[in-house]
């Protein structure tokens, strides 16, 4: 989701399309992707809009937050400038979506570790103050991008089974994709299967 030029883009059709995507310009506004995954005997379907980073876009991409269950946070380990502007979008990110958000902070272009900026550290060490769960992935070798996704997917169904989230609740971000598979909240093992649809 974030700063311009980290490769939000570029993870986004590495774990559609499991490829690289070599003529990437900048996001004008904001694309959309979806992909069905398996996550612990669920089937969901992810819906993810992928947003600009340029400044310039702010006020438009600011407004997908409301009715997001979860949010990937990029930076580009090769540029400080990437990593310096987390804060401000996390304070959009932690302002405007519901307080249950899932956040996963991605240090993403790990492939160009010889041109780090950012440690992995340093990251890490962010993350934990604030609560995120954390990974480095790069869009060019896959590294870590599927892991990244799902890792959103797996804690937002956690969220569910808890009851920490409501599905029921308008902006949850989720939505049953059968009416009838509404109790997500079964004995483990049990053959029902329930369909979620997450704005991530």
């Amino acid at each position: 989701m974030q700063h311009a030029g980290t490769g939000k883009s570029c993870l986004l059709h590495q774990f559609i399309e499991n490829k690289f995507k070599q003529d990437s310009n900048h996001t004008i506004g904001v694309e959309f992707g979806s992909r069905v995954v398996n996550v612990g005997g669920k089937t969901v379907k992810l819906q993810i809009w992928d947003t600009a980073g340029q400044e310039r876009f702010r006020s438009v991409t600011r407004s997908y937050y409301r009715g997001a269950a979860g949010a990937l946070l990029v930076y580009d380990i090769t540029s400080r400038e990437t990593y310096n502007a987390l804060t401000n979008w996390l304070t959009d990110a932690r302002t405007l979506a519901s307080p249950n958000i899932v956040i996963i902070l991605c240090g993403n272009k790990k492939d160009l570790d010889a041109d780090r900026e950012v440690t992995f550290l340093e990251a890490s060490r962010f993350a934990q103050e604030n609560e995120l769960m954390f990974l480095e992935t790069s869009a060019l070798t896959g590294e870590n991008v599927e892991e990244a996704f799902l890792k959103c997917a797996r804690t937002i169904l956690n969220k569910i089974e808890t009851g920490e989230l409501d599905p029921e609740r308008m902006g949850s971000g989720i939505q049953y994709g059968d009416a009838s598979l509404r109790q997500l909240r079964q004995p483990r093992g049990s053959a029902a299967q329930a369909k979620q649809q997450c704005n991530c």
